[in-house]
């Protein structure tokens, strides 16, 4: 993945939620972390694997039991490290498909098939069991996703899964997010509104600065969505600009022109240690309060997204 470093402190924030309403549905942490540990039950869920079917199964029966509709769109991706070629799927769930406004919440569902950041040489060829990296932001999915059924939106909400996001070779922004490219290829949807992406936001130390191409690709979510943090107490949630990431957010901009932020933490756990892309992204160095910063959030936009005029500058 491409990372640029940049550090800029944004000061003042200027709310921008016209009559935001306070009386919105509960997000249940503690149910938001047992989808998390349930996905690595399976194991690693890298493709072609046993835990990447048995959870593929999982997802869409959740959806199955909740979605207004469900669209599982398959493709087929050639990776560059072993010239494998597997067949993949993105699983969308579709809640109020009729609303003029329609909203993606995205998350990858996929695991890393190398531990290649691990320090111990003997584990860089084993695959991860991604508790952070593909686990956190599924598990908030499927938490919305119960919700959602329970609390219809006024506005179309699609819960999005991108496959094959985490199979890219280092310093190739091509080979990574084969899901989200795909999907901004061959729309299976009407063009969306706009977009949200979740990426390692179960970190026990939860840090989400503001992604730089986010700040670029739709600059009035960004602030509307760290100003309700703010507001909400949700100090995960700082408003500095920090690196720019090829992460499924880019494809859905670049490719399909959708308006679309990354929400992810840079550093699992910290400055000072590295569980990303290791034998240590585990549910123990997760946190059900971390789902909790992020699944809160998202719950504020859905329910108060409608009668926001910013727009999408």
């Amino acid at each position: 993945m491409k990372k640029i470093f940049l550090m800029i402190t944004i000061l003042g924030f200027v709310s921008l939620c016209s009559g935001c309403k306070s009386d919105i549905p509960i997000f249940d942490e503690t149910r938001a972390f047992a989808y998390l540990v349930r996905q690595c039950d399976f194991g690693p869920r890298n493709p072609g694997s046993d835990g990447y079917y048995a959870c593929l199964e999982y997802i869409k029966t959740e959806f199955d039991q909740s979605a207004d509709e469900i669209i599982l769109q398959d493709f087929s991706y050639q990776e560059q490290r072993n010239n494998n070629k597997y067949e993949l799927q993105n699983v969308i769930a579709r809640f109020n498909p009729n609303a003029d406004f329609q909203t993606v919440i995205s998350a990858h569902w996929d695991t890393r098939p190398w531990a290649d950041q691990d320090k111990n040489q003997g584990n860089k060829k084993s695959p991860i069991l991604g508790a952070n990296d593909g686990a956190s932001g599924v598990a908030v999915l499927l938490e919305l996703a119960k919700i959602l059924k329970e609390n219809p939106p006024n506005i179309g909400v699609n819960l999005v899964f991108f496959d094959g996001e985490d199979m890219g070779i280092p310093g190739e922004n091509n080979t990574y997010c084969q899901g989200s490219q795909y999907f901004a290829k061959n729309l299976p949807i009407p063009k969306p509104n706009e977009a949200i992406n979740l990426d390692m936001v179960g970190d026990k130390q939860l840090v989400i600065p503001i992604e730089r191409y986010s700040l670029e690709y739709h600059p009035k979510l960004v602030r509307y969505l760290w100003d309700r943090a703010r507001d909400m107490g949700l100090d995960a949630f700082i408003g500095r600009v920090d690196y720019a990431i090829y992460d499924d957010h880019v494809p859905l901009y670049e490719m399909a022109g959708i308006p679309a932020i990354d929400i992810i933490d840079f550093k699992y756990p910290n400055s000072y240690a590295n569980f990303w892309h290791t034998q240590q992204d585990i549910p123990e160095n997760c946190s059900k309060e971390s789902l909790e910063q992020v699944g809160k959030l998202m719950l504020d936009y859905i329910y108060n997204r409608e009668g926001q005029n910013w727009g999408n500058d």
